[in-house]
């Protein structure tokens, strides 16, 4: 992929941000290849549950004690650059069950700065080239505006190249937006739902947001053509610092992640490794993480999906666990009965 030319109508701070961006990339880079190798070597990873959970009540107070659970250190964001990157992929104010939810974007919000953190929310929707259509759909708009908290479309910011750690598509490199660029932390906050592809979709590939349609097409056809698996678990290996808070409220089944249908699960999940949280949430929804094969890439990798290697906080996703109607039910084999059967 080519430099994208220089765009004349940048304003004077986007024009002294190139230098630093450059800079900011690399940087980037050798943080995400730090973060790869370090996951390789660190054993077991946290994963919090919260069961009970309603949009209504105190989500501020479950995001918060998830973190500490999983041993999230505050102070490692003290003044430090935060993005939270919700799932707006096509939303509508008919499907709530598609995106996540604003009350969800709050709380986060509202956690971050307690912790003196500067935080901003972006996304680049995979489907809707109007972002700004999307947040209106989606209530994110509104959300936002009530808690005075800023929106990066990160479909259409300038962008910078950063290489490729995880090596396993084609691609030899990424361009990134500035705000994913410049973030200390990136906080993936996935829908928990079905993807008529991938089986699932979750923290991992709630990750595709932070790749600019403007650069990769809608819905970030670039990617599809090098292979999903591959380029979720590149991107992922490839951004630096990343955690999990996941939407499992009210989910969605069978064809998603789109087209499915609402699956009320009223949980919460949180985690420092998304790898973890993924397999974690395959679980619940009584599917084997090895045959997603996004986590098969990143096991072990990435971080753990084998359950003795995932340190349970909160609840035990055991008696949560409720199966999701999926299309591929040949592919997809479940967790009752002792891995003995497929679904039906």
């Amino acid at each position: 992929m080519s430099e994208p030319s220089s765009n004349p109508n940048l304003n004077s701070n986007q024009q002294d941000r190139r230098g630093f961006l450059i800079t900011g990339a690399a940087t980037a880079a050798v943080i995400a290849g730090a973060a790869y190798w370090h996951h390789r070597s660190k054993p077991n990873s946290e994963v919090f549950i919260a069961k009970n959970q309603k949009y209504g009540g105190e989500l501020v107070r479950t995001i918060r004690d998830g973190l500490l659970a999983c041993e999230f250190d505050p102070e490692t964001i003290r003044g430090k650059r935060v993005l939270l990157k919700p799932n707006l992929v096509e939303p509508s104010r008919l499907s709530p069950h598609m995106t996540t939810h604003p009350t969800m974007i709050q709380a986060a919000v509202e956690v971050f700065r307690e912790w003196n953190a500067e935080v901003t929310v972006g996304e680049g929707p995979g489907h809707v080239r109007d972002t700004e259509q999307a947040l209106i759909e989606s209530g994110v708009m509104e959300a936002l505006g009530d808690v005075r908290m800023s929106f990066e479309d990160l479909n259409y910011q300038e962008i910078r190249a950063v290489k490729n750690v995880g090596k396993a598509c084609r691609l030899s490199s990424f361009y990134f937006p500035r705000a994913v660029i410049e973030a200390d932390l990136v906080v993936s906050m996935p829908k928990m739902k079905t993807h008529h592809w991938m089986g699932m979709t979750g923290a991992m590939k709630n990750m595709y947001g932070v790749i600019p349609g403007i650069k990769y097409g809608w819905p970030k056809n670039v990617l599809h053509y090098n292979g999903i698996p591959e380029t979720v678990f590149d991107i992922n290996a490839s951004v630096g610092r990343r955690i999990t808070i996941v939407d499992g409220i009210d989910c969605m089944e069978g064809d998603g992640p789109i087209l499915g249908t609402p699956k009320p699960m009223g949980l919460v999940l949180v985690g420092t490794n998304l790898t973890a949280v993924d397999a974690t949430m395959a679980r619940l929804m009584d599917i084997l993480p090895n045959r997603i094969p996004y986590l098969a890439l990143a096991a072990d990798r990435l971080g753990p999906i084998d359950e003795t290697r995932i340190i349970q906080r909160g609840e035990n996703w055991q008696p949560l666990a409720d199966p999701f109607m999926i299309l591929d039910r040949n592919h997809l084999r479940v967790l009752r009965d002792n891995h003995s059967h497929f679904v039906t």
